[in-house]
């Protein structure tokens, strides 16, 4: 931030008091304002979080003494209000005569600079930027039916969240934290390593732009407390076991305004006695007589919402052979539904009566010439 918007600023306004104002005063006129207008008070509040900054900054010169007369004699110099521009009408004060045409040189130019470079430490102040809430992951159990068809989960979570004692200013009961010197509110600091800088978190107010010399006894100072709230969240159809499912906005909150993280459900599907899953279609095996599967047949197949659907088997089909039902799959996202994939399986039986025997001991003897067996040992030789 530049000198002039130094100049332009009435810290008295800003905190509401006057210029013969003691500390004690500003110190409850601060107190006041930032409970107000905290960021963890006003989530998503662009204009609150403004206030917040400008608040702590006006406080952060008017609370120290040294600073505060720096201050005070800066703006008694000019006496007047900053026009840009130049000129000579009263109470009127122009940069570029005391800096002189490029800012420098002038003898005004090297006591505004003296005089500011005590003020505001030499360097200019950045607003503290947002922070996005951190992300939570948790576990679910479903059954098979839910995981096909989607359900509506609750979760408990606990995530930090503002401080219920301090209101997530950090500082103890009649105190207030002051912006970090070391940074100046900005919560990092630039490192040289020699050809360039890297930018890291402030060593000082880890971050947060702002530093608390009585700290809260119940968040020791972090303006962070924990959290545990309940939340509704959809779990899509057609989940597999072991996904992991990302829920965006439900995880912890953000600071400073900034977003919620996101939430990831890790699903646990377990196993049904019957149906299986292929990609987005249900499995079944479905047990077929021999006769069925010689003959042909219409077989009756469950589905998983419980309204049957008859398949019809052709004459001839052999173990194994699967048919596919359309649109009777678990729903897609899209709302459409997967495909039943039926596979047919030919029981043997394990107990005969003497004239099923009978009778199958004929049908063998009338398709002895039938061997399914007879080119296996050709096919053996690569023949």
């Amino acid at each position: 931030m530049s000198t002039k918007d130094y100049l332009e600023k009435d810290y008295y306004k800003v905190l509401g008091v006057s210029k013969t104002a003691t500390k004690d005063e500003i110190k409850q006129s601060y107190r006041k304002l930032a409970r107000q207008y905290h960021p963890d008070a006003n989530r998503g509040d662009s204009a609150a979080e403004d206030r917040f900054k400008e608040i702590s900054e006006a406080y952060n010169v008017l609370s120290d003494d040294k600073r505060r007369k720096e201050y005070d004699d800066a703006r008694s110099l000019f006496g007047g209000t900053y026009r840009p521009g130049g000129g000579t009408g009263p109470g009127d004060f122009n940069l570029g005569d005391l800096f002189g045409q490029g800012g420098q040189g002038a003898p005004g130019g090297e006591r505004l600079s003296d005089l500011f470079g005590g003020l505001f430490g030499g360097r200019g102040r950045t607003a503290t930027k947002a922070r996005r809430g951190a992300d939570v992951e948790t576990e679910t159990k479903l059954t098979f039916t839910e995981a096909a068809n989607g359900v509506t989960r609750s979760f408990q979570l606990t995530s930090e969240a503002a401080c219920p004692t301090c209101s997530g200013t950090g500082a103890r009961a009649g105190t207030a934290p002051r912006v970090c010197p070391r940074c100046s509110g900005t919560g990092h600091e630039n490192k040289n390593l020699g050809g360039f800088s890297l930018s890291e978190p402030c060593g000082e107010c880890r971050g947060r732009g702002l530093v608390v010399d009585d700290p809260c006894p119940t968040c020791n100072g972090s303006g962070r407390g924990k959290s545990t709230h309940t939340i509704q969240a959809r779990i899509p159809a057609g989940v597999s076991d072991g996904q992991r499912i990302r829920i965006k906005g439900k995880g912890a909150p953000g600071e400073r305004g900034g977003p919620a993280g996101d939430l990831y459900v890790v699903v646990h599907v377990q196993p049904h006695p019957l149906f299986g899953k292929s990609g987005e279609n249900l499995t079944i095996t479905v047990p077929v007589t021999f006769p069925e599967a010689v003959l042909g047949a219409d077989v009756r197949v469950p589905t998983l919402n419980g309204f049957p659907v008859t398949v019809k088997i052709p004459p001839g089909t052999p173990n194994g052979r699967t048919f596919r039902v359309r649109g009777k799959g678990s729903p897609r996202r899209d709302g459409t539904a997967g495909d039943l994939l039926v596979t047919v399986e030919v029981a043997v039986p394990q107990n005969l009566s003497s004239a099923a025997r009978e009778a199958l001991e004929k049908f063998q003897a009338a398709t002895a010439d039938q061997n399914p067996r007879s080119d296996l040992d050709a096919r053996a030789k690569g023949v």
